[in-house]
């Protein structure tokens, strides 16, 4: 496993297994699959409805705690200092834990602010080791950055090859913040990675697939992936990137693929944000 070094000193490893749109029913069997992979880092969220799933497949796992990197993010429901403190009190008891590794806000609504001061609090409290953001985009990244006191330490972006987000950047750059990858082999409105030619032609010359190379692309770029699969052979093979190192000339072959830099969902359409708030405020 590889790692990156977030703004505080926090080794997190760049490639984790996330959850999203795991059943609660399964996620305790597949949490269990991953780690006995080889993962150690497990992406969750307050509104995947999981969190226990994650806990449970731990705790059973024999796994000493300081050896897994659990991430959470709080939800718009959640939103504001007083609910948010709960929340991540609630967060803790579900995935049995003293601490959170990487607490993030899910979506840059509701009383943001609010959230990020019980978080700096958590932080501060030794309940969480690093706090950041998800879904930020540039503009909204900069602003909140900019006005809060403790700089968010990581941005959880949709990115693969066909989605670099290449423009955000500097501006994370400009904070010491890192990129974590969701959607790292597609998904919400992506597709043609896991079938490219250009990837696959990558790929046979390290007897690895364009899946691996589309991984393997984001890990050098210093960027967190976390992949999603219910087989654990596929968990396995996600998990077999670090055997090889693209080159300078593959590297810049696979930049070329950039299709939508900033993601296929705008999250600054109102009426997106109107969807949320609607559905999930």
């Amino acid at each position: 496993m590889e790692y990156i070094k977030l703004s505080n000193g926090v080794e997190m490893p760049t490639l984790g297994y996330g959850v999203f749109l795991v059943s609660p029913d399964e996620c305790e069997r597949c949490v269990s699959d991953a780690l006995s992979v080889g993962y150690r880092l497990i992406d969750t969220a307050q509104a995947y409805q999981n969190e226990e799933g994650v806990g449970n497949a731990w705790c059973k796992s024999g796994i000493k705690r300081e050896d897994l990197f659990l991430v959470t993010k709080v939800w718009i429901s959640n939103a504001g200092e007083e609910n948010a403190a709960k929340s991540i009190d609630e967060s803790l008891r579900k995935l049995q834990t003293e601490y959170i590794d990487l607490l993030l806000i899910h979506q840059a609504y509701g009383d943001v602010f609010g959230s990020w001061r019980a978080m700096e609090q958590a932080y501060r409290a030794g309940k969480v080791r690093a706090i950041g953001v998800s879904n930020f985009q540039a503009g909204r990244f900069f602003d909140f950055a900019h006005y809060v006191d403790v700089k968010p330490m990581v941005n959880q972006l949709q990115c693969n090859t066909l989605i670099q987000q290449t423009g955000i950047k500097p501006i994370h750059d400009e904070f010491g913040t890192k990129m974590m990858a969701w959607g790292p082999l597609g998904g919400q409105g992506v597709d043609g990675i896991v079938k490219s030619e250009t990837l696959a032609d990558i790929g046979a010359k390290y007897n690895k697939s364009a899946a691996q190379v589309a991984l393997r692309w984001l890990t050098q770029r210093g960027i967190v992936a976390i992949p999603k699969s219910s087989h654990k052979e596929r968990m396995a093979q996600n998990f077999d990137i670090f055997d090889f190192a693209l080159t300078n000339e593959e590297m810049a072959q696979i930049a070329k693929l950039n299709q939508h830099d900033t993601g296929t969902i705008n999250f600054g359409d109102p009426q997106f944000v109107k969807y949320l708030i609607k559905n999930y405020g």
